[in-house]
């Protein structure tokens, strides 16, 4: 039985969902006014391997997730300008452009990971009609209140609000994270509709029954998620940083408006790949994008597997030193993989049967990869451990059983392999006779030849040697 940390009840619960076996999945998606980074891919890809743990099990997974284009405000107070917006103008762009232009970067991204796309990918300005009716329930039932910026819920008729962060509602301190605004009613209120100001010139409002203007953040994702699941579903997931506010926000509003309690049966939260002096991140000006990767010949596999080796409720620290060695470790893999005759068959059940339980408990996958790294030392017959590898790889999702990924390192054949041991000879002879220009010409056009192999030319200690490297 599959056994997740639920945030709702802060403890390990095990997973029923509420119409077996179908689960709905609700992600959240990113904001798309620039790429994402390295942190918020460490969260889709927690949510991958939730996924496919769950699928694996032989539940029907239907996976949803937001594209929030706008409403998005740069302050969590519901002030500042909408990030869209103002990238757009800091770029010279259209804002539906600019958001189209980073949602495609963003599924590339998911794709170089080997992330499964959502089934469902719904963008925020496509839906706002749902959102609108979803702050008319609220209106309706009493939740919703009317100020000279907006409309926005009135956290004082939810008792309940706080429970998902394990807070009183006396004790959210205004100020402490954001701003007081003297607008609202009550410290934790929030905004479901934004008015246009007279003096801004948006790309991106719409009329409603309150005026003109465009939703606020939180409203989307219940608008979205109970349209695509119903209103109420199994699992909601996203970064820890969404569980104060953003998460917290989703639950009043959408039991506000069905009366349903609960609104999702099961919360989890992954938390932060942080740099060693802080998290990183857009507003911290410190973030790294996975475009970076093959610009140090490091193959954005190699991202999923360091991710993997640290659960997802803890914390990851992010240095180029561990992603190398993530890098070779996953490069090693692929190669003794690869020098592996043997046809997959009959695999090692008693491995399997373990890298299946370590997963079914709160997604344990550094567990998991010691018990295939334990398995590749064992004395199976390589023909069971190949046949293992790819069912393990159904969940890790790093390439064990998928020859299209290691044809980054084509192998060469006689002619061409005597051809560069001719010109590393050569090269080792300019060398003794310090012809360095010389010998520098002879490295780059030996690393020239293999380039299309991914392999490049290295100086070790005991002399030159091929290494695999892998180039975008």
């Amino acid at each position: 039985m599959v056994r997740l940390f639920n945030t709702l009840t802060r403890q390990v619960d095990a997973f029923t969902p509420l119409n077996p076996p179908s689960v709905g999945l609700y992600t959240c998606g990113p904001t798309v006014y620039n790429y994402v980074h390295l942190g918020n891919l460490r969260t889709y890809l927690f949510e991958d391997v939730l996924r496919r743990v769950l699928e694996a099990g032989g539940f029907a997974v239907k996976h949803v997730m937001n594209i929030t284009d706008v409403g998005h405000l740069t302050s969590d107070a519901d002030t500042g300008e909408d990030k869209v917006e103002s990238q757009a103008r800091k770029e010279h762009k259209d804002a539906y452009e600019l958001a189209r232009f980073y949602t495609q970067a963003f599924v590339h991204d998911l794709d170089a990971l080997n992330i499964q796309r959502p089934h469902v990918m719904v963008k925020a300005t496509s839906t706002i009609d749902l959102q609108i009716d979803l702050i008319k329930r609220l209106e309706q039932n009493g939740f919703a209140y009317l100020a000279s910026d907006g409309v926005y819920f009135d956290t004082s008729r939810f008792p309940n609000y706080g429970r998902l962060g394990g807070q009183r509602k006396q004790d959210k301190k205004a100020g402490a994270r954001v701003a007081v605004n003297p607008q609202k009613r009550n410290q934790n209120d929030f905004a479901l509709w934004k008015f246009s100001k007279p003096a801004d010139k948006r790309q991106m409002e719409w009329p409603s029954p309150w005026g003109a203007g465009f939703p606020g953040w939180h409203i989307e994702c219940s608008a979205m998620s109970m349209h695509e699941l119903g209103e109420q579903f199994d699992v909601h997931t996203g970064g820890v940083d969404h569980i104060p506010i953003h998460h917290e926000n989703e639950i009043a509003q959408s039991e506000a408006a069905t009366g349903k309690h609960p609104f999702v049966k099961y919360w989890l939260h992954g938390e932060f790949l942080v740099l060693p002096e802080k998290r990183m991140g857009k507003s911290e000006g410190n973030f790294v994008t996975l475009s970076e990767l093959p610009k140090r010949a490091i193959h954005p596999l190699a991202f999923r597997y360091l991710v993997l080796q640290t659960h997802y409720r803890s914390k990851l620290t992010f240095s180029w030193q561990a992603l190398e060695a993530a890098h070779q470790g996953l490069l090693n893999l692929w190669l003794t993989i690869d020098t592996q005759p043997a046809t997959p068959k009959i695999g090692c059940a008693e491995f399997e049967q373990r890298f299946r339980d370590s997963l079914d408990n709160d997604l344990d996958t550094p567990q998991a990869l010691a018990i295939m790294h334990e398995m590749l030392k064992s004395d199976y017959p390589w023909s069971a451990k190949l046949q293992s590898l790819e069912v393990f790889d159904r969940v890790l999702g790093i390439g064990l059983g998928n020859q299209a990924v290691r044809q980054h390192f084509p192998p060469l054949d006689d002619s061409q392999s005597a051809a560069i041991e001719s010109l590393v000879q050569e090269r080792e002879v300019a060398r003794q006779q310090k012809k360095w220009d010389r010998a520098d010409e002879l490295r780059q056009q030996i690393n020239q030849a293999l380039a299309p192999f991914h392999r490049a030319l290295q100086d070790t200690p005991t002399g030159p040697a091929i290494k695999p490297r892998f180039r975008h």
